[in-house]
């Protein structure tokens, strides 16, 4: 087992905390640079959608891993920021300057969303996120003239002044730069004052409001930063499909974001890697798994919501951690091995008396 004997401040704020980290971490990197000479076409699109969906999953494990906020509505700001990139592009704007503007329309939006709900948490705040999001759907599908309403509307390659990304290697390199550069951007923010102040919400409201911490200011600030990163996630998604249409941005996708951050593991940044990669491949699997099963069951249009439902129920009720929480319970029991203990990972059962008579 690895320890790290801290010396300075420094050291507890870095990023890459030993050489382990900075050598996997750059095998990664170039896996990810020749990704588009190693795998297929098919494989590179799927890459892809898992950079993008990870953009909008960091948005996300922020508002609800790290500040505790739920949100089942979260598809709304994902698209606000497709439209708003779609409806640029389509007027000539150069990609750079469309995908600020989505980022901010979207937090805007988020902020707009996130001062009325403050007087809310806990399961009446996923309702009025929800609600929301029935909000944002209907508005994109009746404001026509705008968004095309229910007949959809095309998106164009996007272009940074001039240079025009019409192929799959070039938008590749440029949803992998937005995702390097958000998650880097996170991971700064969570080692600030201001992320910091975010998991002491998470924890205890009361104990972080009794530290100073302004309550209504740093969640505002968890749902414009979160609305953001959907934003921006949203604008890739609008170039890679080229096509929109308001369904997309349902019930359903709002679901499947709280599903990806929740077996990713919250409260880590990595949990929302691995639930973007478990988004996309579920599906890859699951038709594969159809031609094994009885036709009656194999064709059931509801096949993939069931394998959906109680892969979260199983996550829910046997690994809470998720993906990443499984990985650092096989990662400790190869590194302590034959000395693991079954009760090592026990979950604690310990709570604060001030958040239980509340």
């Amino acid at each position: 087992m690895r320890f790290i004997f801290k010396t300075r401040y420094e050291q507890d704020i870095a990023i890459v905390k030993h050489g382990g980290q900075a050598f996997w971490y750059g095998l990664l990197g170039v896996f990810l640079l020749l990704s588009p000479w190693l795998l297929s076409e098919y494989m590179l699109a799927q890459l892809i959608f898992v950079l993008i969906y990870s953009v909008i999953g960091l948005g996300l494990m922020l508002l609800s891993g790290f500040t505790g906020q739920f949100s089942i509505g979260h598809a709304a700001f994902m698209g606000v920021g497709a439209y708003a990139q779609a409806v640029l592009s389509n007027a000539g704007w150069p990609f750079p300057l469309s995908l600020a503007c989505a980022g901010g329309l979207s937090a805007i939006v988020g902020i707009a969303i996130g001062v009325p709900a403050l007087r809310v948490k806990g399961i009446y705040l996923g309702i009025a996120t929800l609600a929301f999001g029935f909000i944002v759907e209907e508005g994109l599908a009746r404001w026509e003239s705008v968004t095309g309403g229910n007949a959809g509307m095309h998106v164009k390659d996007p272009s940074i002044f001039g240079w025009k990304l019409d192929s799959n290697i070039e938008f590749y390199f440029l949803c992998l730069a937005v995702t390097v550069a958000a998650t880097l951007a996170v991971l700064n923010l969570l080692r600030s004052p201001t992320g910091r102040a975010f998991v002491a919400i998470r924890d205890s409201e009361i104990s972080a409001q009794s530290m100073g911490i302004h309550l209504a200011r740093y969640k505002t600030t968890s749902f414009a930063l979160s609305a953001a990163l959907a934003g921006l996630g949203g604008a890739l998604y609008a170039h890679k499909i080229k096509f929109l249409s308001p369904e997309q941005f349902g019930i359903l996708q709002s679901i499947d974001l709280l599903l990806m951050v929740v077996i990713g593991g919250l409260g880590s940044v990595h949990g929302a890697f691995l639930g973007a990669i478990f988004l996309i491949t579920m599906p890859q699997l699951i038709a594969m798994g159809k031609d094994y099963l009885p036709q009656s069951v194999g064709q059931s249009p509801g096949l993939q919501a069931v394998v959906y439902g109680a892969v979260l129920v199983a996550f829910v009720m046997f690994e809470p951690h998720g993906l990443y929480g499984r990985w650092l319970k096989i990662r400790t029991y190869l590194q302590v091995f034959p000395f693991y203990r079954a009760g090592m990972f026990k979950r604690q059962k310990a709570f604060q008396k001030s958040d239980r008579l509340k």
